[in-house]
């Protein structure tokens, strides 16, 4: 646990200002589950929500205040009486509480949207504090759209704020606008013409519309002394969304010799909260978002994957699985070379002779990543079989469907295993999750399904259908292909094929051997 004095406060607000993106509305219940992960996660202040925003967010608020009982339940609330009381009562049962209130102070803001003089939003600052501390001594006060707003006016309002009762003063960059030499400069600013500045703990709040809400609220950390971001999992937020809470932490922990600050937070967390975050609000991860994208620790330069392989930190400046992830992983494709390569032959446990074999099967491999996108493990198997072709162990006899509205579907397939007859049958939520689950009923192979995909071989009304199916066990992935002008008949073949294909994986794993393979 890091002190006071060299901690950096991680605020969430993925329940709040994460909500209002587009699109990302949560249950009571997602919202529980994710608080729960946030405290897990190990996160200073959660944001729960907008007590006066609805009903609902109200009792969110509630239920979370009752279960949260290491990291403090926060409710935000506008600077008006009603907002600042039912924040308070929102938040009662929590052990840990803050009431979170703001007023806009830039000229745009206090003429345009509030119709408010400079006094009057002083003195409706004043007034929601001096509610607040009637629930918590723990108040936050932030002053919206603060980078567009005159200095001299944020110097009144945040002496003001802090002189009746507000423990932490947040410099929201409400819109996006601030860049980091100016941003962290100008927090510093305040700091330094704010006279009771060391009585709050200053914050930062950062939007991403250009793209620099991290950078933003790391500059407002070192060069403008703020100890609190607040922050959201993958960036979720109003708009362009938040600083991303899991760059902003993996930024201080991997540069902390830049930083010199500490976070309480379970770094190898950072992925399965992320993971929950999207598929609640059912917002993708992109590949190539940092920390928690698929290809975060992905290698697919042959250069980068020969450096990795001698020393990961050649090319990785934090490992995998210090943010939640199982491994790094070598992607096989046409930029790959002959060590990513030569690694994956040993992972499968294909037997070679000599050195001599590994570089003939490496020239067909690369003109086999000239005609696909991404090789997968029995593409690699397919190089060392002498005539590429295999007998199917497993195979498709017959599929019996019953389907019909309103009613849970029924699959019935029977299929060839190594000689014997299995019928398998099963319900699912669909036709084709029931021909899956029947297969399952008899195969039991645990394999993940990780693609599903259909496309038209022909023409027409009756073109034959092409099916991929991607499954995954044990860390190994195979695709399975089928086609049929029954598109179930091709699900259930390219399920079989892919069950073929890992049984071969499963087989060379462990090759009985009388000598080791080469390296």
């Amino acid at each position: 646990m890091t002190t006071a004095r060299d901690k950096l406060f991680i605020f969430d607000t993925t329940l709040r200002d994460g909500e209002q993106s587009p699109g990302a509305s949560m249950s009571p219940q997602d919202k529980l589950r994710i608080a729960k992960q946030l405290e897990f996660l190990g996160v200073d202040v959660i944001e729960a929500g907008f007590a006066a925003a609805s009903p609902g967010d109200f009792e969110s608020i509630c239920a979370i205040s009752k279960v949260i009982r290491n990291s403090t339940v926060c409710s935000l609330a506008r600077a008006n009486p009603s907002d600042v009381r039912k924040a308070g009562e929102a938040i009662a049962a929590a052990p840990r509480r803050r009431i979170h209130t703001f007023i806009a102070t830039s000229p745009l803001h206090m003429e345009k949207k509030l119709n408010m003089t400079p006094e009057q939003v002083i003195s409706r600052a004043v007034e929601a504090i001096r509610i607040a501390k009637e629930y918590t001594d723990d108040i936050e006060f932030s002053c919206e759209d603060a980078s567009r707003s005159q200095p001299e006016f944020l110097y009144r309002i945040i002496e003001a704020a802090i002189r009746e009762g507000a423990t932490t003063i947040n410099i929201p960059d409400t819109v996006g606008y601030a860049v980091p030499s100016e941003f962290g400069a100008f927090v510093r600013d305040l700091r330094e013409h704010v006279y009771n500045a060391d009585q709050a703990v200053w914050s930062v709040h950062c939007h991403n519309d250009l793209g620099l809400a991290v950078a933003n609220s790391l500059s407002g950390v070192i060069h403008g002394g703020a100890r609190q971001i607040e922050c959201s999992i993958n960036g979720l937020g109003e708009r362009a969304g938040n600083c991303a809470l899991e760059e902003v932490v993996m930024a201080v922990k991997t540069r902390n010799d830049f930083f010199k600050l500490g976070v309480d937070i379970n770094t190898r967390q950072l992925v399965p909260t992320s993971k929950l975050v999207s598929s609640v609000t059912g917002f993708p991860i992109q590949p190539n978002k940092a920390v928690v994208g698929s290809n975060a620790f992905s290698h697919a330069s042959g250069i980068h994957q020969d450096g990795v392989i001698k020393h990961r930190e050649t090319y990785e400046i934090m490992t995998a699985e210090d943010v939640g992830w199982t491994s790094n992983r070598m992607v096989l494709g046409k930029l790959s070379g002959r060590s990513a390569f030569r690694q994956r032959v040993r992972e499968l446990g294909i037997p070679t002779k000599s050195e001599a074999e590994i570089d003939d099967a490496f020239v067909r491999f690369k003109d086999l990543a000239d005609r696909k996108v991404q090789i997968f493990d029995e593409d690699i198997q397919s190089l060392f079989d002498a005539k590429n072709i295999q007998p199917q162990e497993i195979s498709f006899v017959s599929l019996k469907q019953e389907s019909q509205t309103g009613k849970t579907p029924v699959a019935e397939v029977t299929y060839m295993d190594h000689g014997e007859q299995r019928v398998g049958r099963a319900e699912g939520n669909g036709p084709v999750d029931a021909t899956f689950q029947a297969i399952e009923s008899c195969a039991k192979s645990g394999a993940e399904l990780l693609l599903f995909s259909i496309n038209a071989l022909t023409k027409g009304a009756e073109a034959q259908g092409e099916v991929t199916v991607r499954l995954s066990v044990g860390g190994r992935v195979v695709n399975g292909n089928g086609s049929d002008p029954d598109v179930l008949a091709a699900s259930a073949k390219a399920y079989l094929d892919a069950l073929n294909k890992l049984a071969k994986v499963e087989e060379r794993k462990n090759p009985q051997f009388d000598h080791e393979p080469t390296p």
